[in-house]
């Protein structure tokens, strides 16, 4: 009897171990029986996309289920299901559920990887995508517009997903209010972990857009709260609201170079987010436009950005503004936050530019102060002596301050306590980044609606006995959980990591180092031994490496070809201890003229080139996150960093950091260096361009422009401790000074001037 009871219970525990089909599931294996199970399925029914690898699989997914009988779309093995090449979902019905699918290997042939309607007239209410992947499906070319998710109708949901890479034109998300089916639509976006999004170069790359400048004075109600937006680069806005009535909250802001920005919608509420920058200096807070936006509880820690990236920008407003430019910021409440260890955190007026009247027409003039706003039952802490919290471009005549506290850990000699009260105090952090205030002895600001202000950042009560000044109400009982990645997106990925077995392959001779370089893993490492290495073939790079000597007694040349590296997508090289040659019909480096889908990067270190007709000649297409030379000397090339083919004047540029140090250019005959960015759009503030401690010497003499470094558009310049001599040029370089850019400690010999122009007339993006 007993070992009857046993096999019994083994084989009902067998039974039980297995994924069971109940008599309303369709597993399916091929797109027509797909369509053919959608068009039939009934309210409760699941249909099971079947393992393996769907390619340009275009789904519409139309049916009607029940609130309490959903129509399930899954995949049947959790990320065993890759919708591959030109795949693309659309959903449109009622109560629908997609769950468990993974985008990867392709782009949309679309409008979009997922939307939540079929077409203008069959669109989703209530519907469900979960627990899906989208990864590095990108456009081959970065301006093709598309986005990853759009929502239409009313009451979606997009949680516990993954997204992560998308490098093109366009926001992640996108959510349409186009009329009433749209409006009030209390769509859902939580739980998520969107992954990195890598700098585009230009405007028009968010990672979330609610509504657009058209729409911005509808209603929306869209709820994104408790997500990860890690390393999200895009552009200067991480999300962008352009709605009424949507909801922040509890989301963690990791590592992303941008701000959640109000940009055209009113009565936001920004509440208990998280903004970690870990000594990135790009990281931005919260950007205020337009009215009645509650702005609590939200805890910022090392943020360093300034104006547009400020920890808050309150900014200013254009009067009679139309539709898609800045509102005025009025009728705003700013309670209950903390800024620790942030550099000048609280940026007022913002954007601020009468003194640009003569270029900019009057549309364009944003001279509105913020008006009606209070700020009340702040905390600001900084370890180390720093500037006052405060940072006004106009008059601060509009806001009213109380109950506001700063403290530092050193003696301040400040006499400004109109808008703080100050306290030197060197406090403890609990679990490496949470700061409260010891006390605070004075009366908190008990405003109107106040008490609804009801809980801190991290989900505890407030009480009229125990309402802490700052985000968080001390002392922290339990370790927060909101850092812990692994909360969010869904529980079967897991993001792929860096290489985590780099290898260094040493190699001898010409064909070792080109089967080197064809066998290495991405992040490997090529040591080249003492000779010369010629090679007569174009090195294609799609993968990071670096090629180095252990002396610089190596030299590379290459014969007779027209380029020397082709950068494609996603080629990282890193160049050190070399010696490279050329000839005057070759170009170093030159990217795919089509198809540059993601950034590519070069970084040179003791370098020595020459003979080039170009060190680099970039593509419209392309764009580089990162060129970085030092220590290094270029003779003998007729041109230097050609990154100026991005000319349509709409905010883009090709590289977003280039940075020369410690380096000579020598005999280059045009220019140096073609920095481009085309197109007035204040929000665009890249690229970057840092120039120090370098020698310049009897280069220019055929730059038909006459200016040996130009870099008309770029925002951010940096020109300091460089030598410039017997350059044939009229200006060596154009510098923009409403934007702060000033030459600093360089000598200039027998070369043209550094003329500082204060308004760069640029043709209007929008």
């Amino acid at each position: 009897m007993k070992k009857l009871l046993l096999i019994l219970l083994l084989i009902l525990n067998f039974s039980c171990s297995e994924e069971q089909n109940n008599p309303l599931d369709t597993v399916v294996k091929n797109i027509e029986d797909l369509q053919n199970a959608i068009d039939n399925a009934q309210p409760g029914d699941e249909i099971i996309l079947s393992n393996g690898v769907w390619e340009n699989s275009q789904i519409k997914f139309h049916a009607t289920g029940t609130e309490k009988q959903p129509i399930t779309l899954r995949a049947e093995t959790p990320g065993k299901v890759t919708l591959e090449g030109e795949s693309v979902l659309k959903i449109s019905g009622e109560h629908l559920i997609v769950k468990d699918l993974y985008f990867k290997n392709g782009y949309t042939p679309d409008e979009a990887v997922i939307i939540f309607r079929n077409s203008p007239d069959s669109i989703a209410y209530n519907c469900r995508v979960t627990g899906t992947v989208i990864e590095d499906y990108t456009q081959l070319d970065r301006h093709r517009k598309d986005h990853w998710v759009e929502f239409y109708g009313q009451h979606n949901e997009l949680d516990h997903s993954y997204i992560t890479g998308k490098s093109n034109e366009g926001p992640t998300v996108k959510v349409y209010l186009n009329d009433n089916r749209h409006i009030n639509n209390y769509h859902k976006i939580h739980d998520n972990h969107f992954g990195p999004r890598p700098r585009k170069g230009g405007p028009k790359a968010e990672t979330m857009q609610l509504g657009a400048s058209t729409t911005s004075m509808t209603p929306s109600y869209t709820q994104v709260t408790n997500n990860l937006f890690e390393k999200c680069n895009g552009e200067v806005e991480i999300i962008s609201s352009k709605s009424n009535f949507n909801n922040f909250s509890n989301n963690v802001f990791l590592e992303s170079e941008g701000s959640v920005v109000t940009r055209h919608g009113n009565y936001a509420t920004i509440s208990g987010n998280l903004f970690i920058a870990n000594d990135n200096p790009y990281v931005g807070g919260i950007r205020v436009i337009n009215t009645g936006h509650w702005i609590t509880n939200n805890y910022f820690y090392g943020l360093k950005g300034q104006e547009f990236r400020a920890a808050l920008a309150i900014m200013n407003g254009i009067p009679k503004s139309p539709l898609n430019r800045y509102n005025q910021v009025t009728d705003a409440v700013i309670a209950h936050n903390s800024w620790i260890n942030c550099e000048q955190p609280i940026h007022f007026s913002v954007g601020v530019n009468l003194d640009q009247a003569d270029v900019l027409p009057p549309s364009e003039i944003r001279s509105a102060r913020p008006k009606r706003v209070i700020f009340a039952n702040n905390f600001v802490y900084n370890q180390s002596a720093t500037s006052y919290p405060i940072k006004a471009y106009d008059k601060i005549d509009g806001v009213k301050f109380k109950s506001n506290l700063w403290t530092t850990a050193f003696d301040n000699e400040t006499t400004d306590l109109d808008y703080f009260a100050f306290a030197k105090a060197d406090l403890k952090p609990a679990y490496e980044i949470y700061y409260t205030p010891t006390n605070y002895n004075k009366e908190l600001y008990n405003g109107f609606n106040f008490n609804t202000i009801d809980t801190d950042a991290l989900g505890e009560n407030r009480n009229q006995d125990q309402n802490y000044i700052g985000a968080i109400i001390p002392p922290l009982q339990k370790e927060p959980v909101q850092l812990k990645t692994s909360n969010y997106g869904p529980e079967w990925f897991t993001a792929r990591q860096g290489n985590q077995d780099i290898k260094t392959h040493k190699v001898s001779n010409s064909s070792e180092l080109l089967a080197a370089i064809d066998k290495a893993n991405s992040e490997d490492i090529i040591l080249l031994e003492d000779g010369n290495y010629l090679i007569d073939k174009t090195i294609n790079l799609s993968k990071e490496l670096t090629i180095t000597s252990k002396e610089q007694k190596v030299t590379i040349q290459f014969d007779a070809l027209k380029t020397g590296f082709l950068m494609h997508p996603k080629g990282i090289l890193h160049l050190e201890n070399l010696n490279i040659i050329g000839t005057p019909e070759q170009d170093l480096f030159n990217t795919l003229d089509e198809n540059m889908s993601m950034a590519y990067g070069i970084h040179l270190n003791h370098v020595n080139i020459s003979n080039f007709k170009s060190v680099l000649d970039a593509s419209k297409s392309s764009f580089a996150d990162e060129i970085t030379i030092s220590d290094s000397q270029f003779n003998n090339c007729k041109n230097g960093f050609l990154l100026d083919k991005e000319t349509d004047d709409k905010g883009d540029y090709n590289v977003e950091f280039l940075t020369v140090t410690n380096s000579t250019f020598d005999n280059i005959s045009n220019e140096v260096i073609d920095f481009y960015r085309g197109g007035y759009d204040e929000s665009t503030i890249g690229g970057v361009l840092t120039l120090s401690n370098n020698v310049f010497k009897n280069c220019g003499k055929e730059d038909k422009d006459e200016i040996l470094i130009n870099t008309r558009g770029i925002i951010n310049v940096t020109m300091k401790d460089n030598l410039f001599t017997n350059n044939k040029t009229k200006l060596t370089a154009v510098l923009w000074g409403a934007k702060g850019q000033e030459p600093i400690n360089n000598t200039i010999t027998n070369s043209g001037e550094i003329k500082v122009v204060e308004n760069i007339a640029l043709k209007l993006v929008y």
